[in-house]
């Protein structure tokens, strides 16, 4: 099990973002948690970094596989 950290920044963009897109991403973020690579997610090239689309929202995260928290 993962554990999925929100910047503050993507906190207020995510505040304005009408429903009922809100509550998908809000899900679809929430279930990174425990599947960091679902299907239709993409490698970036470049930065480090991943992306899965929500309607016509698309969501950029990292995975740390290597950080360990206790």
């Amino acid at each position: 099990m993962y554990r999925v950290r929100v910047e503050r920044k993507a906190q207020k963009v995510l505040s304005k973002i009408p429903e009922p897109y809100y509550s998908n991403i809000k899900v679809a973020i929430l279930r990174l948690g425990e599947n960091p690579r679902p299907e239709g997610y993409k490698k970036l090239k470049g930065p480090e970094g991943y992306r899965i689309r929500v309607s016509n929202y698309r969501i950029i995260y990292e995975i740390q596989d290597r950080l360990l928290i206790s």
